[in-house]
């Protein structure tokens, strides 16, 4: 394994090399027909390192609101009809939107965490400006964890939180990759240059070796025999290989604020002038923990949730399967899950939206004001 010294003199360029290399491999791949079949959308909405996606219906009653990961494409919430959560959701009468984070370049890669909460922010004012309502926010894995820095910020702007695999406690012992990717990555990484994306799966391999690279080996052997789990399978490996760049500013920030510092949990995260913790998320929050991730499990979920204002938060916990590749991406690509988490997931939307109009009628009616 890297030693942290070994880390710090690694260059981007090999790396920013390889994410070509990975992506024509996918590109490969997806020429033996594993590219992603994603729903009709269009784009309402642009920033300079992010973009606004509008999948419908229009004539909705609700709209939901997704944070992508900022690592790798958005694709993996649409990698196939038979497991697609937008799709799913679209069917159910929900209406979706998607916030896609652009590659990070050397021009637009110095965003840290407070710019990608003003647009997570300005994102939910888009879309409350379309849909006629605010959204429930969902999130997966970083996602998630910016969506709820989001909440925290800006409760009155949305509904509704939904995390999926989501890290957002970082104290020692919280998971072996948490404890494992401090000691690797040196501390006050560079803000200077955006980071390639096949460095931080390099990273993310050698902290986690069981996660990342032999129990993808073991979802392979296990999916033999079963057609629809190695085409997931598969997928999932192709999804894998395209990288993106990140923006350094949001690496060193996410290892040093959050996983090496534990300031979200610890409501010692300082954003905009204002410190944000668990108690500032308001909002009815829903977090899923796959009990079978070491990414995000169940210890690196529960305190934020217990710390939370009373009766805002529950968790409920998935316990993986087979033939999705990675366990961390089970919520969004397993059958079990579409077929027991996400009506699960869509009837906390309907709940949320029905207590938060029972909230509204039940708000004391301001006085009359005498006019002279």
């Amino acid at each position: 394994m890297l030693a942290a010294a070994g880390l710090a003199s690694l260059q981007c360029a090999p790396f920013a090399l390889s994410d070509v290399v990975r992506s024509a491999q996918g590109s490969a791949l997806g020429a033996l027909g594993l590219d992603p079949v994603e729903c009709a959308h269009r784009v309402v909405a642009s920033g300079t390192f992010w973009q606004l996606r509008d999948y419908g219906p229009e004539d909705a009653l609700s709209a939901s609101l997704i944070v992508a990961a900022p690592i790798k494409r958005p694709y993996i919430w649409d990698l196939t009809p038979s497991v697609s959560p937008i799709r799913y959701c679209c069917e159910q009468g929900q209406r979706m939107f998607l916030l896609e984070w652009l590659p990070a370049t050397d021009r637009s890669g110095h965003n840290g965490l407070a710019e990608y909460s003003e647009a997570i922010s300005a994102c939910a004012e888009q879309v409350s400006r379309q849909a006629g309502a605010q959204p429930i926010l969902l999130g997966h894995s970083l996602g998630g964890t910016l969506a709820a820095l989001s909440a925290a910020l800006v409760p009155d702007a949305i509904r509704g939180l939904v995390l999926l695999s989501s890290p957002l406690c970082f104290a020692p012992a919280t998971s072996r990759f948490r404890d494992a990717l401090v000691t690797l990555v040196p501390s006050s990484l560079s803000e200077t240059e955006p980071w390639p994306g096949s460095l931080l799966s390099h990273v993310s391999a050698l902290a986690a070796p069981e996660t990342f690279v032999w129990s993808r080996l073991m979802d392979a052997a296990l999916s033999v025999g079963d057609r629809h789990a190695l085409d997931i399978h598969a997928r999932v490996e192709r999804w894998a290989l395209d990288e993106v760049p990140l923006s350094g500013k949001l690496v060193r920030q996410i290892v040093d604020w959050l996983y090496r510092e534990d300031r979200l949990c610890r409501a010692t995260l300082q954003i905009g002038g204002r410190t944000v913790g668990p108690s500032d998320v308001r909002v009815r929050t829903l977090a899923v923990v796959n009990t079978s991730d070491d990414i995000a499990p169940l210890a690196a979920v529960e305190p934020f949730i217990a710390a939370m204002p009373q009766g805002r938060g529950r968790i409920i916990e998935y316990p993986g399967e087979v033939g999705i590749g990675l366990q961390h991406l089970g919520v969004l690509v397993g059958r079990e899950a579409r077929a027991q988490l996400w009506p699960q997931i869509v009837a906390f939307a309907s709940e949320t939206l029905a207590s938060n109009a029972a909230e509204q009628r039940h708000l004391p009616r301001a006085p009359d004001v005498a006019v002279a």
